[in-house]
């Protein structure tokens, strides 16, 4: 006997394809269509290395082109080939290089997203945020809160360039991704400078804080200090057979991260450094702060030199090698997973996440 329908008998796939389409006029979908891939880790963004050999020129040729205030913020976004016309480096985050020739001011504003400065290059930049000035050298960490007046400028004889990172796509996702500017191209000064980091950066904390901060209070992590915590871990031989020595930023607050979505990290790479490959749920972006090597990300292999910067997407395979002793500044939307209970992590052998 044949399978096949007879004349008098509906054919059961034309069937289930007319269902489609009329479930498809009330703006619904079967979940037996959706595709295969809709529950795997990853996402279709792509590694990619922007090299700042290449881009210092551009960005020198920006500062000739268009004034601070003309462009109130001259950036120039690094972008995703995968994710055209977002802004966004990886899926959840933002990463712009930003040009400030000598005397100018990036006017006050403030936002929801939360941001972060990592100085690239040039002496006398800063940026003033909730009231209190921070001088920024190369390889600090700066923070921006969600909903600090900030205000950036460059008191210095040379341009000065550092690197925006912003968890803006994440604000954006959930519809609160506010923009606010200043009545006055800066706004006040209240607080003396490294009043915060004295505070909270050496192992103690003010006796009474009454303020709930999601984010940390420190405004401004000098790399100096975290380039000497980074040399004891390797001289005691604390290397992790994939990260190196590698340490995060933390709020002193809580010991959690410096701020809710994203988490901040510095890694030492010794020369000669041959990692196990690893992968992660977090999308990451790396700074090359010192050294040279190759990294594979999804099995491209990618050379770095200092101030390239890598956009790493979620479950990559990542493999270090150095040519040279590397450090390389990182963050990525880690704390926003790990906070959600989704993150995890596969080391090649071992040693990575329990959940993986």
């Amino acid at each position: 006997m044949s399978d096949r329908p007879s004349a008098s008998e509906p054919n059961p796939v034309a069937a289930l394809e007319a269902f489609s389409r009329e479930i498809g006029n009330m703006d619904m979908m079967p979940l037996w269509e959706r595709e295969a891939s809709a529950m795997t880790p990853g996402t279709k963004c792509v590694p990619r290395l922007w090299r700042y050999a290449d881009v210092r020129p551009a960005l020198m040729r920006s500062i000739g082109l268009i004034s601070k205030r003309q462009a109130e913020r001259r950036v120039l976004v690094l972008e995703n080939p995968s994710l055209r016309g977002t802004t966004y480096v990886v899926n959840s985050l933002y990463a712009g290089l930003q040009a400030i020739a000598p005397g100018e001011i990036a006017p006050s504003h403030r936002h929801s997203p939360n941001a972060l400065r990592f100085l690239i290059e040039g002496e006398g930049g800063y940026t003033a945020v909730g009231g209190e000035m921070s001088t920024m050298r190369p390889g600090d960490f700066v923070v921006t809160p969600s909903w600090a007046w900030h205000d950036h400028g460059n008191l210095g004889t040379g341009p000065v360039v550092w690197l925006d990172g912003l968890d803006t796509a994440i604000a954006k996702f959930f519809g609160a991704a506010f923009r606010e500017d200043h009545s006055n191209e800066t706004h006040r000064i209240v607080r003396s400078e490294g009043e915060s980091f004295a505070a909270y950066g050496a192992n103690m904390l003010p006796l009474v804080d009454d303020s709930e901060r999601l984010h940390s209070p420190i405004l401004l992590y000098p790399y100096q200090r975290s380039r000497e915590a980074l040399e004891q871990m390797k001289l005691a031989d604390r290397i992790h057979p994939a990260h190196g020595a590698k340490l995060r930023y933390s709020n002193p607050l809580t010991g959690g991260h410096p701020f809710p979505t994203m988490s901040v990290f510095m890694q030492l790479l010794p020369a000669g450094f041959h990692g196990r490959n690893y992968r992660s749920t977090d999308n990451a972006v790396f700074v090359i702060v010192e050294g040279r090597g190759v990294v594979e990300i999804a099995d491209r292999p990618f050379e770095f030199a200092p101030h390239d910067v890598l956009a790493v997407p979620a479950w990559s395979r990542i493999r270090f090698a150095t040519e040279e002793q590397s450090v390389i500044f990182s963050y990525s939307d880690r704390s926003a997973q790990e906070k959600l209970g989704f993150w995890r992590e596969d080391v090649e052998g071992g040693n990575g996440s329990p959940h993986a």
